[in-house]
């Protein structure tokens, strides 16, 4: 054997050597007609067949029954032989009958003459590649159909420039776009137009490619023009080297959930407003009770002196001033009851256009030359349930205010008209037949905070000494006292509206009246209790009392009172104070009715509560009470 035959057989070795021991590659020769001649330690490890199994065996066992039957083995082979080389992926089989996924290369090998001696076939195991792509495919696939399948989401995707790339079906429920109309065009088109002038849209792909994420509630626009509150979540997509891919989107339509929260939130204010009303009434009815019973005591004493100074005109100057700024806080009292809801209401059936009509020369004269008014009244209006002065004071009240509100002249227009609510009906006023009596103005109107704080006791927007705040307020605790309800609507620049919402009387309604023009020269003289737990009030009725010629034993409480009764004392009347401690005035002209069932008893109050039985039949005497009042309530008890 020569040197160099030596060394060639020295080099195949070694070429085959290499070749036996790679382990990730199956390497093997086969014939011109397929048949294998060769096989290497990588063909066994992921084919697992023997070197002594195979050889000798053609390539194509290695195919799947479906690909042998379609002649793949042979075009592998025409292919190599047509173009120098066959490469491909495909399914193999093992010899434990299990599929493997691997790529393919097939080179023809020729000899120098041109002869086809074999081909070299490479084979690779990608199976784990090949899963692992099979299953992101599947993923991707689910991931398709779940966005494809929500209605609820738009959910779509932007190149970096903020264009539409895909478009689901929950975006085009929402947004009302098929995807033919919305891919390639920029999503700024869905923002309104305010929010594309602010630069909104790019400030959101800004934010995102800072922060990676921008997320916000605004509205937004539908293909038909409507507006949508949505939230948006718009992500920033990059790939593995930082660079950013464009946007992920989704945006959800919130428009019903928070006009929701808006509408949970105006009833929440609602309530507070309520709550504060009450409250601010109820501190309002405590300290206008206790001005009463001391404008009471400065009434009486005032008059009892006035009949006792003589005729000194000096002396009766200072008490008629006296008596005056007496009766202001009177009014002033009066005003904060009204808010309080606890006023004496004279009710009776009221005709609003008749009313109205009543004081319109007193209106005309109160808002003067420069401002117009106009009437407009539905036919048939029904009487409305009312205290014809206490409206009347109203209607004074509401133009004064709208006179103010127009200080360079303008118009006020009256209107009434029937309204009807029913039980299921999203009103502030409760379900029942009602008159709607307005009064519009085109001043100057109200801004949200001032409206919000309109009819809150002592709260006015005119000068010092101009006006005590308790306008609107008495307006609102007189309608609601007779179950309506007192509305005001304003615009800054765009006048005021009020309304009045009075409820309709019944058919059988009767007027409360009071006899105040008892002739009280004929009530003899009577044995009076009076029973007071303010000894101040109680020191000032029995005077007046005593000064009409009456005898009067009196008692600081109801417990007093009755120990007078079970001593034998002679009664003839009883007049009791309601607001008392321990037993009130109601409680104890029942104890005395169970004792003495035919004794005249009178209530004096500070202001109107609400009785029940008998007791709400009682005579009231209201505080403060002159001794006129007092004569005239006991010739009518004494009847």
């Amino acid at each position: 054997m020569t040197d160099n035959t030596k060394t060639a057989a020295t080099e195949e070795m070694r070429f085959r050597l290499l070749i036996d021991a790679v382990v990730d590659y199956a390497i093997y020769m086969i014939d011109p007609t397929g048949i294998i001649n060769s096989w290497n330690s990588g063909a066994k490890r992921f084919k697992g067949y023997e070197e002594a199994e195979i050889i000798g065996e053609h390539f194509s066992r290695f195919y799947t029954d479906e690909d042998r039957a379609a002649g793949l083995p042979q075009r592998a082979l025409d292919t190599a032989i047509r173009e120098g080389r066959f490469e491909g992926e495909g399914w193999r089989v093992r010899k434990d009958g299990t599929h493997f996924w691997c790529h393919v290369v097939i080179d023809p090998i020729f000899s120098p003459s041109g002869q086809l001696l074999g081909f070299a076939k490479i084979t690779r195991d990608l199976t784990d590649r090949k899963m692992a792509e099979e299953t992101l495919k599947q993923s991707e696939q689910q991931f398709s159909l779940l966005v494809q399948g929500v209605t609820d989401y738009a959910i779509y995707m932007l190149s970096p420039e903020g264009r539409v790339t895909n478009w689901n079906p929950g975006a085009q429920r929402i947004k009302g776009y098929t995807p033919e109309e919305v891919i390639g065009q920029h999503f700024s088109m869905f923002y309104t137009p305010e929010d594309r002038e602010a630069g909104e849209p790019q400030r959101a792909l800004e934010t995102a490619v800072r922060e990676g994420r921008f997320e916000n509630k605004s509205w937004r626009m539908r293909k038909d023009g409507t507006r949508f509150m949505a939230h948006v979540v718009v992500d920033a997509i990059r790939g593995e080297t930082g660079a950013l891919l464009g946007f992920a989107k989704i945006t959800r339509d919130v428009t019903e959930a928070t006009q929701a929260q808006l509408a949970l939130e105006k009833t929440r204010e609602a309530l507070f407003q309520a709550q504060k009303m009450q409250a601010i009434g109820q501190l309002s009815g405590g300290i206008a009770h206790d001005f009463n019973n001391l404008l009471t005591v400065i009434l009486g004493n005032l008059e009892i002196l006035g009949k006792r100074v003589g005729d000194d005109p000096k002396v009766s100057r200072l008490l008629e001033n006296a008596t005056q700024g007496a009766l202001r806080g009177v009014s002033l009292t009066q005003r904060m009851l009204a808010f309080a809801r606890r006023q004496e209401l004279k009710t009776e059936p009221v005709n609003i256009t008749q009313l109205v009509q009543g004081i319109t020369g007193l209106l005309r004269s109160s808002l003067g030359p420069g401002i117009t008014i106009e009437t407009r009244f539905a036919e048939d209006l029904e009487a409305v349930l009312a205290d014809t002065n206490q409206l009347e004071l109203a209607l004074l009240n509401l133009a004064t205010n709208a006179r103010d509100a127009m200080p360079e002249g303008g118009g006020v227009i009256i209107s009434a008209q029937p309204e009807v609510v029913l039980e299921q009906a999203h009103s502030p006023v409760a379900a029942g037949r009602y008159v709607c009596l307005s009064l519009t103005d085109t001043g100057e109107g109200m801004d949200e905070a001032t409206l919000a704080s309109a009819m809150d006791p002592f709260f006015t927007t005119k000068g010092l000494g101009k006006g005590t705040g308790l306008g609107l307020s008495m307006v609102h605790g007189f309608i609601e006292q007779l179950g309506g309800r007192f509305i005001l609507k304003s615009e800054k620049g765009h006048g005021t509206t009020a309304e009045l919402w009075l409820p309709v009387a019944d058919h059988r309604a009767q007027a409360r009246t009071e006899n105040t023009t008892a002739d009280s020269t004929c009530v003899p003289r009577l044995s009076v209790l009076v029973v007071d737990d303010d000894s101040l009030v109680l020191t000032s009725t029995t005077l007046l009392l005593e000064d009409l010629g009456h005898r009067v034993v009196s008692a600081v409480s109801g417990a007093q009172a009755l120990a007078l009764f079970d001593e034998g004392e002679v009664i003839d009347l009883m007049i009791t104070d309601m607001a008392m401690p321990q037993m009130s005035g109601a409680q104890l002209a029942h104890a005395v009715r169970l004792l003495k069932p035919d004794l005249p008893i009178i209530l004096a109050t500070g202001y109107a509560e609400r009785l029940e039985g008998f007791a709400a039949e009682l005579p009231r005497l209201p505080k403060p009470f002159t001794q006129l009042n007092l004569a005239a309530i006991i010739a009518q008890s004494m009847k």
